[in-house]
């Protein structure tokens, strides 16, 4: 019997023996070509973000475009949302200048993964594997790489909020180690800001 993993608005993922199947479903309140063809679409796109990225994710076994359907190692681990916090610090400390590193390989490769949440990673032993890229894209865009990061930032602020500048301070050591490290940084202080103006015309 399948283990349903996970259900999202897009895609059921279940555990299937040693391997996780990810299926995105059908919504009835589209057309059934276009349906189609966005499910086909957005699986054969995710699979090669897998297929790109290359290090620290599972491993593509299978892509079944006619069924919506990829197929990957089971990675077995925890989620990282669910232990963070209670680490010690120098083990947050190791854990997330890792994530910077990997963060830093996916941005050198212009992979962007467009959910990063520590919902989508998973520690095992003393690795991390960054899951679901079912929001992510390919873009050269500063600004895109820039508001990656900073939706882990607002991932760390919401879910680990006492540790959310420690955590996202060590993302960025391990990120110094892409070649457009500054620029970046430069665009995420002006993506914040404009966040913060927005923010504050709301209240206004």
């Amino acid at each position: 019997m399948n283990n349903v993993l996970g259900r999202g608005a897009e895609a059921i993922i279940y555990l299937d023996r040693n391997k996780v199947i990810k299926k995105r479903i059908k919504k009835n309140y589209r057309l059934d070509e276009i349906d189609n063809k966005l499910r086909n679409n957005r699986t054969r796109r995710e699979a090669k973000l897998f297929e790109k990225a290359g290090n620290n994710v599972p491993k593509i076994l299978n892509v079944d475009e006619k069924n919506y359907e990829i197929e990957m190692e089971y990675v077995e681990g925890k989620l990282l949302r669910d232990i963070l916090n209670n680490l010690d610090e120098e083990k947050r400390k190791e854990i997330m200048i890792k994530i910077g590193k990997i963060i830093a390989d996916l941005h050198s490769k212009d992979i962007i993964h467009g959910d990063l949440t520590t919902s989508n990673m998973i520690l095992k032993k003393d690795e991390v594997y960054f899951i679901d890229f079912g929001l992510g894209f390919i873009s050269r865009r500063d600004e895109d790489k820039a508001v990656d990061l900073r939706l882990l930032k607002q991932a760390l602020e919401s879910t680990h909020f006492e540790i959310k500048d420690e955590c996202f301070n060590y993302v960025l050591v391990g990120y110094k180690k892409y070649d457009g490290f500054d620029n970046i940084i430069n665009r995420l202080q002006k993506v914040e800001k404009r966040g913060r103006y927005k923010r504050k015309q709301q209240v206004m």
